[in-house]
């Protein structure tokens, strides 16, 4: 759907343009009609890359900005996602590396981000059914997902779109992205076995959430085949604050100084659990390994031997605005699913 106007034209036109456009200002730019320029700045399928390119740089250069209250009132649409997280996510690598490939996967869509939070005395299902019952968003983008998730069996009910960064027990019939923790876990033993470790310390994620019990698995089997020792934290979790890992750690390298390795399932649980070693007088590397996953390559620069896995939050994060997007559009369309691998690739 070609314009018959000149690249010429177009610039003449765009710096011609004063007081508040419109659809009909971009449209009489262009030289398109009025109902192509509103589906290309809609991402219709049907509109040509080329075409949409061009309006929506029109768009741009003029400064134009749809009027959501008159979408809403023709679509029923508010072309808004919602990151709903909590507050006490990893602000450090995760959450901030989540956001902005969420971001990025949007930025040329007619779609817009908001984040909504929620804090730890709240019920999670509160921003939720907020969002759902006052249609302030097209879709939510979940995660922290428990294996029988009350949200997600909400929105399932009420047909809301929704994608979650990682799995449900019915993750099946939903779409969803999830970093394959159980490989973690697995790995992670593996390899410290291979070093010769022989009493492992897991630090692993809240075990209400889906994943952790995921990590927990994978770690319990390598340590079983291994023949080695793994003990699960049942006082702390990858998710408390620092100060409570490193007086953990210390309390239980004190109480049982056989441990040989710490795997943990955050940046800052990490980096905790290497202050706690260190208090105690050893040498990450030496007497005791700390393997954990990052989404940001940071943790080598903060200790050389502690040992990584790669988790590629921002390829999660333009997934799951993907599948968001399908799920608005076509809802009866398979969901969008995948299981990312654990990986030494760089990030």
């Amino acid at each position: 759907m070609a314009t018959n106007k000149t690249s010429a034209e177009i610039a003449a036109s765009t710096a011609a343009v004063s007081g508040k456009p419109t659809l009909k200002t971009i449209a009489r730019i262009s030289g398109l009609a009025v109902p192509t320029v509103s589906r290309a700045l809609n991402d219709a399928p049907d509109i040509g890359v080329e075409t949409k390119k061009l309006i929506r740089k029109i768009a741009s250069d003029i400064g134009y900005v749809p009027n959501r209250a008159g979408v809403r009132l023709r679509t029923g649409r508010t072309n808004v996602i919602s990151l709903v997280m909590s507050t006490e996510m990893d602000l450090m690598s995760h959450t901030a590396r989540l956001i902005s490939s969420v971001a990025g996967a949007l930025r040329d869509t007619p779609y817009h981000l908001i984040v909504t939070p929620y804090f730890p005395d709240q019920d999670p299902m509160e921003p939720v059914r907020y969002i759902v019952e006052t249609g302030s968003a097209d879709a939510i983008i979940l995660n922290q997902i428990r294996p029988e998730d009350p949200r997600v069996r909400y929105m399932m009910d009420r047909k809301f779109p929704f994608a979650t960064h990682g799995r449900t027990a019915q993750a099946s019939q939903h779409p969803y992205y999830d970093y394959d923790n159980e490989a973690f876990g697995t790995i992670a033993a593996q390899r410290l076995i291979a070093r010769g470790r022989k009493h492992i310390l897991l630090i692993a994620p809240p075990p209400e959430q889906n994943y952790a019990q995921h990590m927990i698995a994978g770690a319990s089997r390598a340590a079983q085949e291994g023949g080695i020792n793994l003990t699960v934290s049942d006082a702390v979790s990858s998710d408390n604050k620092s100060p409570q890992v490193v007086a953990y750690v210390i309390d239980t390298l004190t109480r049982n100084p056989a441990i040989d390795a710490v795997i943990v399932g955050s940046t800052t649980s990490a980096m905790a659990a290497v202050s706690g070693i260190e208090h105690c007088g050893k040498t990450v590397g030496k007497e005791v390994d700390v393997f954990a996953k990052e989404a940001v390559p940071f943790l080598k620069l903060f200790r050389a031997d502690i040992l990584t896995l790669a988790e590629k939050v921002g390829i999660a994060g333009e997934f799951l605005a993907k599948a968001a997007m399908q799920a608005i559009r076509d809802p009866d369309a398979p969901p969008m699913q995948s299981l990312e691998m654990p990986s030494d690739d760089p990030l």
